[in-house]
């Protein structure tokens, strides 16, 4: 495989990969299958490259957000079950049944375009109900649920084979709206058991929800962020060993010896307080590298943790090197993951950004190019 030559990329450890995906199956309740997610481009760590990784790991159950999302993994060749987590759009219906994809189902109306989209074909298509146990968002609602079972058995275009939800408040443990929701999802499981639908993939834990063993009633599970290293939350430090999947590094573009009071970059928000050694780097927040980060960025550097300083720029950020012995145009500092023993983890980014590793993954943009070991 040929990469780019630009001197700033994303580093993705398979190996790290493979090894989280291990602590996911530990957790894994017995006899559950694990349905990996990848959406938004595998959280940003490339979708076809970490499917292919799971697959050779034995994973065949695999969701995405958009149809546009499978689409691509079916041109790259993926041929295992694609669940479509994002349900599908009206004029999405044929390319649905044409990729042999299963969508998820959370409104009647839905149903009723995909149930004659696939009588139009004569064929039936396999979905996923989707419920609202508690989550707020998306998915029938239990007297929804209740007013469209009756309707289930004249859709025979349908083949009902999932039910699932999704938790809101996992990442907190031993949360009561967890609990409540739990609840809720069996409850409304054994209305669909009642109306004569018994589907085989039953799934509602997330990464947090499976870490913390919830809903053993599942035969699926669905993680996601502890997949690339990411905690599904603060409370879980001490219980998942895990390791960072992506390691996002890049090399100094120039290296220059400013005097005493010289201003850096737009606004001028920083000055050097002495004669400072600056090294600038080909990365900026076009790239995902926050403008949050500007002046509390670090990196790391021949084994020392460097100050960014400045505000960070479109396509350039500048670090304080003056601490770095021989620091010179072309060596490498890594920006999130590890290097010489040191870690800048994602979930620590978020953390001073007052977000969530998610976002930390997903903003990395695609001119970043990704190089797989």
């Amino acid at each position: 495989m040929e990469y780019s030559s630009r001197p700033t990329w994303a580093e993705i450890d398979l190996s790290a990969l493979r090894h989280n995906l291990q602590q996911a199956l530990n957790c894994c309740p017995t006899k559950q299958r694990l349905l990996a997610v990848v959406k938004a481009d595998a959280y940003g760590h490339g979708a076809i490259q970490v499917t292919k990784a799971l697959q050779a790991s034995g994973v065949s159950d695999f969701a995405v957000a958009t149809l546009e999302e499978a689409i691509a993994l079916r041109q790259a060749g993926i041929v295992d079950n694609l669940l479509v987590l994002g349900g599908c759009f009206p004029g999405q219906e044929e390319a649905l049944l044409h990729y042999d994809l299963t969508p998820t189902v959370f409104d009647a109306d839905t149903a009723q375009r995909l149930n004659c989209e696939a009588l139009r074909q004569q064929r039936q298509l396999k979905v996923h109900l989707k419920v609202d146990s508690g989550m707020g968002r998306v998915g029938f609602l239990p007297d929804q649920l209740r007013e469209f079972l009756p309707s289930v058995r004249q859709l025979a275009g349908l083949q009902i084979t999932g039910f699932m939800s999704h938790l809101a408040c996992a990442d907190e443990l031993n949360s009561p709206v967890t609990a409540e929701q739990l609840t809720q999802f069996r409850k409304m499981l054994q209305m669909v058991h009642s109306a004569g639908i018994v589907p085989v993939d039953v799934h509602l834990n997330n990464s947090a929800g499976l870490s913390s063993k919830q809903c053993p009633e599942c035969t699926m599970s669905r993680p996601g962020i502890m997949l690339y290293g990411g905690l599904p939350g603060a409370s879980f430090a001490n219980l998942l060993d895990l390791k960072p999947v992506m390691h996002l590094r890049s090399n100094i573009a120039q290296v220059r010896q400013l005097p005493a009071g010289s201003g850096i970059s737009y606004g001028h928000r920083y000055h050097t307080e002495t004669s400072r050694q600056v090294a600038v780097l080909a990365i900026g927040y076009a790239d995902g590298y926050n403008r949050l980060f500007s002046n509390c960025g670090q990196g790391i550097l021949h084994g020392e943790l460097v100050q960014q300083v400045g505000t960070v720029c479109m396509d350039w950020t500048m670090f304080d090197v003056n601490a770095v012995t021989k620091a010179q145009v072309g060596d490498c500092v890594t920006l999130l993951g590890t290097a010489d023993g040191i870690t800048i983890t994602a979930d620590q980014l978020a953390e001073q950004l007052g977000t969530i590793s998610y976002e930390i993954f997903c903003r990395i943009g695609a001119r970043v190019p990704r190089r797989y070991i």
